[in-house]
Formats: C-alpha cells, sequence, structure tokens
C-alpha cells in the first residue's frame, strides 16, 4: 500500500524561505512565485507581517526586520536599495543622477533633500515609508553604462554641461577614472563638446 503524497502547506514553504533571507535587505514577494499560488503566498507574507517576522517596505516589497544592537532601533533599506529592486523587476536600467555623481566626484558638496535617480523608465515619485524617492526619465544616451564608474562620469558631464564642463572639473574627473574606464567612456555615444572636454583635458 503506496503512502499518499504529503506536501506542506504554502504558508509553511514561505517561512522556510525567507529564514534563509538576510535581515535587513529588501526583497520582492516574485522571488517566492514557484511555492503556490499568488493568493496563497499573499496570505502566508500577510500572516508573517503580523506576526513581526516580515516588514513591508514597499508594494510587493518586504525585508525581514533588522534591529542596531546598539539603539535597539529598526534598520531602513536605503533608497537605492529599493529603487534599484524596483527597476531589476520592471526591467528598467538605472542611473545615479547627476548632482549626486558631481558630488561624488567632489566637485560638490550639496545633498539633494530628495534622492533623485535616472531611469530608463517612466518618470515618478515613490514612497518609501515616508521618505520620497524620485525616478526621471532620462535619454539612452545619458543611460549608458547605467550603475558604473563610467556610468557616473557620463551622469556628471551631462549635468555640468556644455558651459559647467571645465578643464578643471574633467581633470578631476579623469584622475578618478581607470585607464579601463577612460577606454570605455571613449567608445561611450556623447555630444561633440563632451567628447572636445574630455580629449582636451
Amino acid at each position: 500500500m503506496s503512502l499518499p503524497n504529503f506536501e506542506p502547506p504554502v504558508s509553511h514553504l514561505v517561512a522556510q524561505r525567507l529564514k534563509h533571507l538576510r535581515k535587513g535587505r529588501p526583497f520582492s514577494i516574485r522571488c517566492l512565485a514557484e511555492l503556490g499560488s499568488s493568493s496563497a503566498i499573499s496570505k502566508a507574507v500577510a500572516q508573517l507581517v503580523r506576526r513581526g517576522e516580515l516588514e513591508h517596505v514597499y508594494r510587493g516589497i518586504y525585508m525581514r526586520p533588522k534591529y542596531s544592537q546598539y539603539t535597539g532601533r529598526a534598520h531602513r533599506p536605503g533608497p537605492w536599495d529599493v529603487v534599484s529592486l524596483i527597476a531589476r523587476q520592471n526591467r528598467w536600467k538605472l542611473q545615479i543622477h547627476g548632482a549626486d555623481a558631481v558630488r561624488r566626484f567632489g566637485l560638490s558638496t550639496q545633498m539633494p533633500v530628495i534622492p533623485v535617480y535616472y531611469t530608463s523608465g517612466p518618470s515618478r515619485s515613490l514612497f518609501v515609508g515616508r521618505a520620497e524617492v524620485r525616478l526621471v526619465h532620462a535619454a539612452p544616451m545619458v543611460m549608458q553604462c547605467a550603475g558604473t564608474k563610467v556610468g557616473m562620469t557620463i551622469s556628471a558631464l551631462f549635468y555640468l554641461g556644455k558651459g559647467g564642463t571645465t578643464p578643471e572639473c574633467v581633470a578631476v574627473i579623469k584622475k578618478a577614472l581607470s585607464p579601463e574606464d577612460l577606454s570605455k567612456i571613449v567608445a561611450c555615444r556623447m555630444p561633440k563638446w563632451m567628447r572636445a572636454a574630455l580629449e582636451t583635458t
């Protein structure tokens, strides 16, 4: 006599899967799709949220709570962590904003009040908790090499513009790049003024 196959409930499968995820790192509920129906997974996740084992971060995005061992305060994921996850889900490219790129190269000290990122997707505002994050649609030329040092350079140069791309600024940027990065950026598409600024410095 054969024994009937026993399949654990979806709630158990979800709980077991999430035990292996790092605390404080946001994840998409889509990563649980193969464990059962969307309604069963949603119910299992909602139950874990009610029990305090999961925290809702954004629509369809959660994380295992993480608390500081010194202050006891709950850890909050950075805007980049959440927005990059949303971008991956929607197959959008994500690029550091020009103002932030200029700051990272040491050419500015201004900190934006609201985090802003360039995207190949639509322009929109997101609210992660009470914090606003803005996505600004940018042209393909600006989105080249997104997420790399080369992409940050392109973003910074476009932000500075033709009038602001002085030899001094370009020299600072080029000094922060490796020879490999310099070769890659020369191969990128760019307006004549930008290429001239890079080649004459």
